[in-house]
């Protein structure tokens, strides 16, 4: 793995740390991807509702990266079966794509801090609260064969005690240690756990222990738990403050795209979420424009519908649009399909729905990305990020009054 900052944080300012990189994960010909990037959700190593071929569909390279829960191989197939079949990219028949392991998602393997002890952390998972030690980790690390991998961290809510947030940074350190220790590589594919809740200083302590440590970037745990947007902003930049600037920063359950933004802001490079897979799953589609600094905040209000970020599919209005869900949309639903049929599709209760639901919104999300990078590329990104959440918040301010 190799990363390289090509276009570094311009220093101070409210967007002063957001930057532009490339990550080089395969051999000479695989294409680098660009950074900031969404890793794409998985279940077992492919998107929900998307099968193989149809990740092909997707916008490249962009798509190439996929995330990966080891929690999730847990059970079934055994760690043994899956080594001899070659690893999850050969198990899933995407031996072009790269995969990042953390610890858990947002769907199904949620931490569960309370049944965590010194011995390892605790998953709440469909069959149960299953507990991982660092062994067991790495031998489901060892048997996928992740392109990156986020060592094992005790991830705490922002309302624990301040006595149990020092204690989870302290199992966070002591379990990177034996995750390194159990690395044939030696940390070559590490992504160093940063944790520690809504305290500033115990993230500055953490930050600073992980990066002595031999990692080649950094995974930034323990948000979405309950931290507010104004806690959160200051905790991301306290951390991005300490981790030197040549790794790779990648955060988990970051998934809005306010939130995105937000991370953007404060330097982060990669992140996970399902917001995808949750939109999908309630039947709405993307459909906020990815052009905001072509026209003037209020055509983009008059244009747009709903939240300004998404529309509810399941509604009745939608029964007789045949427009596609988003004009001049270059994906496969969008090219081919209405929203009268995906409401059809929806109310009927057939899985093609979330089948083409989900293309849609990952490609729109995976724009989304891009016109991020663009922005960056032209300087613009903080009047970018200005008139999107102007946007949300007149939205947000009508459907109040």
């Amino acid at each position: 793995m190799r990363f390289v900052v090509t276009k570094p944080s311009a220093g101070a300012g409210v967007a002063g740390k957001a930057r532009l990189g490339a990550l080089y994960l395969g051999g000479g010909a695989a294409p680098p991807i660009e950074t900031p990037a969404l890793v794409v959700p998985t279940r077992r190593g492919l998107p929900s509702f998307i099968s193989r071929d149809l990740l092909d569909r997707l916008p490249y390279p962009d798509s190439l990266l996929l995330h990966l829960s080891p929690i999730h191989f847990v059970e079934c197939p055994s760690t043994r079966t899956i080594k001899n079949i070659g690893g999850v990219h050969q198990m899933v028949g995407l031996q072009d794509h790269f995969f990042i392991a953390s610890p858990g998602d947002s769907v199904e393997s949620l931490p569960e801090h309370e049944g965590t002890n010194k011995i390892g952390a605790a998953f709440e998972t469909p069959s149960g609260r299953r507990l991982i030690n660092p062994k067991d980790y790495m031998e489901i690390i060892s048997s996928t064969r992740p392109n990156l991998w986020a060592s094992l961290a005790d991830e705490v809510p922002a309302w624990v005690t301040e006595k149990r947030n020092r204690l989870s940074i302290d199992r966070t350190l002591k379990w990177l240690d034996d995750c390194l220790s159990l690395d044939q590589e030696k940390g070559v594919s590490t992504l160093g756990a940063v944790v520690g809740g809504s305290n500033i200083e115990n993230r500055k302590r953490c930050a600073t222990e992980v990066s002595m440590r031999n990692v080649s970037g950094f995974y930034l745990g323990g948000f979405g738990l309950g931290e507010s947007i104004e806690e959160r902003s200051a905790l991301l930049n306290a951390v991005t403050d300490i981790l030197p600037e040549e790794k790779i920063r990648f955060v988990s359950r970051l998934g809005l795209p306010e939130e995105v933004l937000q991370g953007v802001a404060a330097g982060i490079d990669l992140f996970d979420s399902t917001y995808i897979y949750h939109l999908t799953l309630g039947g709405f589609a993307l459909v906020f424009p990815l052009d905001l600094l072509g026209e003037a905040p209020e055509a983009l209000l008059r244009n747009s519908s709903s939240d300004y970020t998404k529309i509810n599919l399941h509604a009745t209005i939608y029964r007789k649009d045949t427009s596609p869900i988003v004009d001049k949309c270059s994906c496969y639903t969008c090219q081919n399909h209405t929203r009268a049929y995906l409401n059809h599709l929806l109310n009927v209760h057939e899985m093609l729905a979330q089948i083409l639901l989900e293309i849609h919104n990952t490609h729109h999300f995976l724009g989304f990305f891009r016109s991020i990078r663009q922005v960056l590329k032209q300087e613009k990104f903080e009047l970018f990020r200005q008139r999107f959440m102007e946007s949300r918040r007149v939205h947000l301010t009508e459907a109040l009054s």
